[in-house]
C-alpha cells in the first residue's frame, strides 16, 4: 500500500516515520510513503503558496495552483483523495478498516494557516478530521490517519495483537499487567497468575465489556446494538 501525504512542513513526518512499528513497516516494503513539500509546485519566484482572503479577515489562505497542481502530478486512477478538515467525517477504526480495505494509495493533505480555498473540495475525494478541536495544522491528522492504516496492513503486526486491540470489536482493550506483582499495595489479579487460560480469557473479556462501560458508554452501547443484531439474526 502506498500513501503520498500533501504538506508545507515535510520536517514533520521525519521523526515519526523513522521509530517502532512503522519504521519497519517501511524497511520491509510493507508500506510506501512519500511526504512531498507541494510548495515546490508553486510556480511563484518566491514558492509562495497562501494569499490574503477575499471579503477581507484575519489569517492567509493556501491557494489553490499549488496543491492543485501536486495532486494532478501524484494521482493516478488507483489513488484516492482526502483532505484533513474539521469539516470532515469523524475518523474512527472503521474508517481505517475502510481505508486499507478499499485503497492501493491514499493521498493526504495537510493545511495549514486559515486552511484552503474553498473550491479545493472539487479535487479531493473525501473529507477527514480528527476531533472537534483546534490546531495548528494537518500534519498531526495526517500522522493519526497513517499510523491507525499502516497497523492494518497485512504482515505489519500480529493477527491476534490486532483482535485485541481497543475498537476492533467495539470494546476497549483488557487492563495488563506485568512485574512487580505488587506495587505500592495494588495487586496483580490472581486469575492472571493461575495458568488456566480459559479463565484467563473470560477474564479479559469481563474487564473489557467493564471498561468500556465504565469508561466509553457511547461505545458500550453500540457493542450492546451490535450483540442484540447478531442474537437477533442467529449469529454467534
Amino acid at each position: 500500500m502506498k500513501f503520498t501525504v500533501l504538506t508545507l512542513f515535510p520536517e514533520a513526518f521525519k521523526s515519526y516515520l523513522n521509530e517502532s512499528i512503522i519504521a519497519r513497516a517501511i524497511n520491509q516494503n510493507q508500506v510506501l510513503i512519500e511526504i512531498v513539500d507541494f510548495r515546490n509546485f508553486s510556480e511563484n519566484k518566491l514558492k509562495q503558496v497562501d494569499d490574503y482572503q477575499y471579503g477581507g479577515g484575519g489569517g492567509m489562505v493556501i491557494a489553490l495552483p499549488a496543491i492543485v497542481k501536486a495532486i494532478h502530478h501524484y494521482k493516478t486512477p488507483h489513488s484516492k483523495v482526502y483532505l484533513l478538515s474539521p469539516q470532515g467525517t469523524v475518523y474512527n477504526q472503521s474508517i481505517a478498516v475502510e481505508l486499507v480495505k478499499s485503497n492501493e494509495h491514499i493521498i493526504l493533505i495537510c493545511g495549514h494557516y486559515e486552511g484552503f480555498d474553498e473550491r479545493i473540495i472539487n479535487y479531493v475525494d473525501g473529507l477527514i478530521s480528527i476531533g472537534d478541536y483546534i490546531i495548528t495544522g494537518g500534519e498531526l491528522g495526517a500522522m493519526v490517519v497513517l499510523d491507525s492504516c499502516i497497523r492494518l496492513i497485512e504482515g505489519v503486526i500480529t493477527s491476534q495483537s490486532l483482535t485485541a486491540e481497543s475498537f476492533s470489536n467495539d470494546l476497549l482493550d483488557y487492563p495488563v499487567y506485568t512485574k512487580p506483582l505488587n506495587f505500592e499495595g495494588h495487586k496483580v489479579p490472581d486469575v492472571l497468575l493461575s495458568g488456566n487460560h480459559q479463565k484467563i480469557d473470560e477474564f479479559r473479556k469481563t474487564e473489557q465489556v467493564s471498561k468500556t462501560k465504565k469508561y466509553r458508554p457511547d461505545l458500550y452501547k453500540r457493542y450492546l446494538n451490535k450483540i442484540q443484531g447478531e442474537k437477533k439474526y442467529g449469529k454467534k
